[in-house]
């Protein structure tokens, strides 16, 4: 039986994509983590704040592509997530091509079954961003395109901190590179800093601060702060299954100890063994507030595929006197399997299902209208924040010191009202549901909730019942205790 064309191949694997991205994008209603919720309400509130276009949190490049989006609500974000990834897929393929390596079309699923890809794929992370651009400039070199290719490259600073390290990558790249003059060379190399220098204009003109970056970074980003601890030098080769996938591990392995001993790809093997060594590194020895999430490697999640791709053509060769039908199952059991493997690692993500029980308070909350004014709103979760549509400017900036905090609370005006949660406000701020009566707000409502995953069930000790108690908290005007309660 004649296969289908590479292009059609291709074309069927991208809407196979599609479809599991909607689905991802319906069954599971909020970010994986808090900061997907913080990133879209950046995005959708940088009309309003200026200054979050050029932030160093809220990503620039992320925040100007998703302020259209953004507009339109949580789920349309979501869903150009999905476009964005689509695109990652699309240029990953058209790079396989580029590079001659066969049954390029495959390297759509293998990029799309990573596990950290799949779960991010409908997320408003500010990875799948960056692994777009890197994909895009990748190509523009291996074209020979190479002024394109670092102009591109230097916008992968916009979108994470990665983008510095890769830069300068790129850097040693184009200076190892002896088609051309060592002079010539070296004249390219400040077009690595085009994405630095759009970002400090653009804060200088938003801002009037030729110093606003400095300003705005993180105080928790310091080089040794150790924010979120330290872990072993083990920890992310440990967690190579959750980042290339536990099927696609072996022929992720081949392909790269094949790349590596023929010295082929190497621009595909050395951003993919730059990231994982940096990042094993920060991790270990605390630096730079690394937080050791397996997500990181998503920026390079294309170079990943192209490694995978290279093996599965390897491992192909010692099968090609097996009969077609035992090949083609072969494929199809392993995909599938990689497929069932990733949804239940999605649905293992125990915070995901905080927005059940938040859309059930904010349901509740809308048949109990309050009769007085909301002058403020402040909350633990993102996703109450998305709900009521309110400025994430509201939420005060929380200092994670008790009395200092229950000081800030106290100061808010008459008519603030607050969503918070049993486990995110007291692990992540600091305050308990007590703290916050103690600070002088009546409690309009509590519900406790039991929230399974859709497989109900525990796997290796994850994804069991997540038990969470969300709270409602009012301060009404002087004199009004009664009419709240």
């Amino acid at each position: 039986m004649k296969s289908l064309p590479p292009r059609t191949q291709a074309f069927l694997w991208l809407m196979v994509c599609a479809a599991t991205g909607v689905a991802m994008a319906f069954l599971f209603k909020d970010s994986w983590e808090l900061d997907g919720g913080h990133h879209y309400l950046f995005a959708r509130w940088s009309w309003t704040h200026p200054e979050l276009f050029v932030g160093v949190w809220s990503r620039p490049l992320f925040t100007f592509i998703y302020a259209f989006p953004a507009l339109a609500g949580y789920l349309p974000a979501r869903l150009f997530t999905l476009l964005i990834c689509l695109l990652t897929a699309h240029h990953t393929w058209r790079l396989a091509e580029d590079l001659k390596i066969e049954r390029a079309s495959i390297v759509i699923p293998l990029l799309w079954l990573q596990p950290i890809f799949f779960v991010y794929c409908t997320d408003n992370m500010t990875e799948p961003i960056f692994a777009l651009v890197f994909v895009i400039a990748l190509r523009l070199h291996h074209l020979g395109r190479v002024k394109a290719g670092m102009i591109v490259a230097s916008l992968m600073i916009l979108a994470r901190p990665e983008g510095f390290f890769l830069g300068v990558l790129w850097g040693i790249w184009v200076l190892a590179d002896a088609r051309r003059s060592l002079k010539s060379r070296i004249t390219l190399i400040p077009l690595l800093a085009t994405g630095a220098f759009i970002w400090w204009l653009s804060a200088l003109i938003i801002t009037q601060d030729p110093f606003f970056i400095k300003h705005n970074w993180p105080p928790n980003w310091s080089l040794t702060g150790s924010a979120y601890g330290m872990a072993s030098l083990y920890a992310y080769p440990v967690r190579l299954p959750e980042i290339v996938g536990l099927f696609m591990l072996p022929p992720f392995l081949f392909g790269l100890i094949h790349l590596l001993k023929t010295r082929r790809s190497f621009t595909v093997t050395s951003s993919f063994l730059s990231l994982l060594i940096l990042h094993t590194i920060f991790r270990a020895y605390g630096l730079f507030g690394s937080a050791g999430y397996p997500r990181y490697l998503l920026s390079v999640s294309p170079a990943i595929a192209l490694i995978s791709l290279v093996g599965w053509n390897q491992i192909a060769l010692r099968f090609a006197h097996r009969s077609h039908f035992f090949r083609t199952a072969s494929v199809a059991i392993i995909l599938a399997a990689s497929a069932c493997v990733d949804f239940v690692y999605a649905d293992c993500i125990e915070l995901a299902r905080d927005a059940w029980a938040i859309a059930q308070v904010h349901s509740w909350f809308r048949e109990h209208k309050l009769q007085f004014t909301i002058t403020r709103f402040i909350w633990s979760e993102p996703y109450a924040c998305i709900l009521l549509d309110r400025d994430p400017w509201e939420n005060p900036f929380f200092t994670h010191n008790r009395d200092s905090d229950l000081k800030l609370l106290r100061a808010a005006p008459p008519g603030t009202l607050i969503y918070w949660d049993e486990r995110v406000g007291p692990k992540w701020i600091g305050l308990k549901a007590a703290d916050i009566e103690e600070a002088g707000y009546v409690r309009l409502h509590t519900q406790s909730f039991v929230l399974n995953g859709f497989l109900n069930r525990s796997w290796f000790g994850f994804g069991g019942p997540r038990r969470q108690t969300m709270y409602l908290f009012f301060k009404p005007p002087e004199g009004k205790n009664d009419e709240i309660r």
